[in-house]
């Protein structure tokens, strides 16, 4: 009977692993030749790392791809908030910290990042502190321009006002019926999207202590919105490569937050999709196929 062995350095396809930073331990998946173009996926609301696995299992063959799930996301761990008796403060500004760590502690400081809904004020945040670290930017309906805040999103402008008051509504973003629409709504053929996205997106939404969670990241989204000039002045100076695969039927940032990015950007390169919020869903062949294109202009 022939035996078989297994060499690590030759496996291929996506590795899922676990690395403490800053007392946390954070979930990540990796994949690709470490000596490639890197890109780090970062991940948005309500999903992790997993909403990148399909894009990671089509590219791994030529590109490293690294993305993390966020305290609180995930299979990473997600300590209690502060603001419901623990001692882990739910912000924009603390979950960029904590990523930076992570990337700092990978030795990841050469980089493409593929930035998405929550993703984006993450990783601007990181860029505007270390824009030397940035090769180019993959901004699928990530925002950065408060003309870009759709429709969907006005209740959560209404809770920074009125946050008691606004807070049941908010709630009711946290429920499966709202996970599933966020997948669904502007698809163009929802028989595309497979219901495990927003399955597994509503497993973690129903873990103990998430939906404070996420209570506390909404509210705070507002802290993003008035970062915006800044990166924007980033990018006006930087002139970082920007790729924009973005859902035109997106009800959470809209197609004019695409459009916006061209004023900054000049030579952005803007590709509307007729799908809506969670673009790789029903368009992963296409995006495939853009990224393909710019990592390889682009790859210094």
């Amino acid at each position: 009977m022939a035996e078989f062995t297994t060499d690590t350095d030759q496996l291929t396809g996506v590795r899922h692993r676990t690395i403490s930073v800053d007392g946390l331990e954070l979930f990540y998946r990796e994949a690709g030749p470490a000596d490639g173009p890197t890109i780090v996926l970062l991940h948005g609301f309500p999903a992790a790392s997993h909403q990148y696995a399909r894009l990671m299992d089509r590219l791994s063959d030529r590109v490293h791809l690294i993305a993390p799930d966020y305290p609180g996301f995930g299979y990473s761990s997600a300590p209690t908030s502060s603001s419901d008796g623990g001692d882990f403060v739910y912000s924009f500004d603390h979950v960029a910290e904590v990523i930076e760590a992570f990337l700092v502690t990978l030795g990841i400081d050469a980089f493409f990042m593929y930035v998405f809904d929550f993703g984006a004020p993450i990783g601007y945040r990181i860029a505007a502190r270390h824009p030397n670290w940035i090769q180019g930017v993959i901004a699928q309906n990530g925002n950065a321009y408060e003309s870009g805040l759709g429709p969907n999103m006005q209740p959560v402008v209404q809770y920074w006002i009125n946050q008691k008051e606004m807070e049941p509504v908010i709630r009711g973003a946290l429920t499966a019926e709202a996970t599933r629409s966020q997948h669904l709504e502007g698809a163009a053929h929802p028989d595309f999207v497979d219901p495990d996205a927003w399955t597994l997106d509503q497993h973690w939404l129903d873990q103990a202590g998430r939906d404070q969670i996420m209570l506390d990241l909404l509210y705070d989204y507002q802290s993003n919105v008035a970062l915006y000039p800044a990166w924007q002045a980033w990018m006006r100076e930087h002139q970082p490569p920007m790729l924009l695969p973005w859902g035109r039927n997106d009800q959470f940032f809209s197609e004019s937050g695409a459009r916006a990015y061209l004023d900054d950007l000049p030579s952005a390169e803007l590709h509307l999709l007729d799908t809506g919020h969670f673009v790789l869903d029903e368009q992963l062949d296409t995006v495939v196929h853009l990224i393909d294109d710019f990592i390889g202009r682009h790859t210094p």
